[in-house]
């Protein structure tokens, strides 16, 4: 099916069951605990999209931002993106100066009192598809097109189903055959930045691979055989060397970003103790995605969606047993309704008992500018919208409280793990 003609059917499904979608009233996930159990609401942003591009591929805030960001918006994390190509810019060779810079973010974002998430991110495959970020995704010795086109499209998640593309994940995710030592290579990846920040308390966790894309399989068959074996591998691997922090494991994206559910299969963490998986999908509500604005009959169908995605991935992430975090959410901040949306997703995330990160903190109508360099005019719609994020910090209530406390005691157990202008 063309993937216009399935964009619709898909506005189709997630409208007519959000319509259906049954409230929740509390909390029923299990709780995100800190690193040393006790239980943490996390909020806050995601940095990296500067990044995407940079020519140090490093994010645009310095410590002066971040402080800023702290005391502004009363952030407590942060996901913070990080690069597959700037890992390994050669097949087995790590580049441990950019993970240096890297920590270095982390104390800034420490010093702040934020828990930091790596996040490896990719969109649309990797810097060798012509038009792409420099930075953004796989390197190009692990990239094979096969000859076939592979151009950034307009709009860009059309990118994915341009035959090079397609063929490059084809091949990274085994579906051809040809190149088995790719996975191989990603999941050592995660291991050396596992070991390098082993023992690094600042982080909080690993999100394995950002909004995964199946190539020519589509879900559930690529979630259940593909992308559920290799976060199986890439634990284990990253257990071998650090069996403390979280790792944070996303669905499909094309069909749970906006509301249907995901097929994961179950992922058992191999640490001693309580599994640390956390569940960690986006939220792009079709609609808002593609630049309508939150008012009106725009809103009541959007708002129904929202409903929709809460409870298909609150029962995915009670079915797992993992706490439920958003791992991206946001709009144009430009556009009228945004503070409402802002407010109504939080609202939904508060019954749900669900932390989150919104999309993001860099300067532009999809994020808000902050503080050094970056002043906070009143007068911005994204920095009214940045502002109207509510203010969390790591202290438990008592509901959360009591939900650690019904989790501490069990055996260990396997956790099952059943688009916007620029590319988050």
């Amino acid at each position: 099916m063309p993937l216009r003609r399935w964009m619709t059917t898909l506005a189709a499904l997630t409208l007519t069951l959000g319509m259906a979608a049954p409230a929740h009233a509390e909390p029923t996930t299990r709780p995100l605990t800190d690193l040393d159990g006790r239980p943490l609401h996390v909020s806050g942003f995601n940095n990296g999209n500067s990044a995407k591009n940079a020519a140090d591929a490093m994010p645009w805030t310095g410590p002066d931002d971040i402080a800023a960001e702290a005391t502004k918006i009363g952030s407590n994390s942060v996901r913070l993106l990080i690069f597959w190509s700037k890992v390994e810019p050669a097949p087995g060779t790590y580049d441990d100066t950019y993970l240096d810079d890297i920590a270095e973010r982390i104390d800034w974002y420490s010093r702040s009192g934020m828990h930091v998430v790596l996040d490896m991110h990719q969109d649309m495959w990797g810097p060798a598809v012509t038009g792409n970020d420099r930075n953004n995704g796989a390197p190009a010795w692990a990239t094979h097109f096969d000859g076939l086109p592979a151009e950034v499209q307009d709009p860009w998640p059309l990118t994915y189903p341009q035959p090079g593309v397609t063929r490059a994940f084809d091949h990274f995710w085994g579906t051809t055959g040809k190149h088995p030592e790719l996975a191989e290579h990603f999941t050592k990846a995660w291991q050396h930045v596992a070991q390098r920040f082993a023992t690094d308390r600042r982080v909080l966790g690993f999100d394995l691979i950002n909004e995964p894309w199946g190539g020519s399989v589509p879900s559930p068959l690529f979630e259940q055989h593909l992308l559920g074996p290799l976060y199986q591998r890439t634990i284990d691997a990253i257990r071998e060397v650090d069996d403390t922090h979280w790792i944070f494991v996303e669905p499909q994206a094309l069909g749970v970003n906006q509301g249907l559910p995901s097929a994961l299969p179950p992922l058992t963490d191999p640490r001693e103790g309580e599994a640390r998986i956390g569940y960690a999908p986006h939220l792009y509500p079709l609609l808002l995605d593609s630049g309508q604005t939150y008012t009106g009959l725009t809103r009541t169908l959007t708002l129904a969606t929202i409903k929709q995605w809460f409870a298909t991935n609150t029962n995915t992430a009670q079915r797992l047993g993992a706490p439920l975090i958003i791992g991206e959410f946001g709009l144009d901040a430009t556009k009228p309704g945004a503070l409402d949306y802002v407010d109504d997703v939080r609202a939904e995330a508060d019954k749900a008992g669900a932390g989150w990160w919104y999309w993001s903190n860099d300067p532009g109508g999809w994020a808000h500018p902050t503080a050094a360099g970056h002043p906070w005019p009143t007068t911005s719609p994204a920095t009214t919208t940045a502002e109207a994020l509510p203010r969390r910090h790591p202290r438990a209530s008592a509901t959360a409280s009591a939900a650690v406390a019904r989790h501490t005691n069990r055996s260990r157990n396997p956790v099952i793990v059943s688009s916007r202008s620029t590319a988050p």
